[in-house]
């Protein structure tokens, strides 16, 4: 006896183009090319969320050189000047404390 794969075909078909809907031209009616371009947006969101935490480091770098020339150093010499005096804050919430409140970050940078 053959099987037919009819509802779960058609589930699995509403369901990407579902999630294609809103993308242009064909890409979100026809399901082959709908399929093409779910799967290379899935591709780009997982490549594109690793990026996204390289660009917040670089702007938590940037955040903390700022400030630090602002209190008279470099990044490289406030980084280097915790990691001796054993002051573990992270870069993120060392940038936050910067950006949000300038004068607890001059006494961290005081405190070695």
């Amino acid at each position: 006896m053959r099987t037919s794969t009819g509802n779960v075909r058609r589930r699995k078909h509403k369901k990407v183009l579902a999630a294609t809907k809103g993308f242009r031209m064909t890409k979100n009616r026809l399901y082959r090319v709908a399929h093409e371009a779910f799967m290379h947006a899935g591709a780009y969101s997982l490549a594109h969320r690793r990026q996204r935490l390289g660009q917040m480091r670089s702007l938590w770098i940037k955040r903390l050189n700022a400030a630090a020339l602002a209190n008279g150093l470099k990044y490289n010499q406030l980084i280097s000047g915790m990691r001796k005096a054993n002051v573990s804050i992270n870069r993120k919430v060392l940038a936050e404390i910067a950006y949000t409140h300038p004068e607890v970050f001059t006494k961290i940078v005081k405190s070695f």
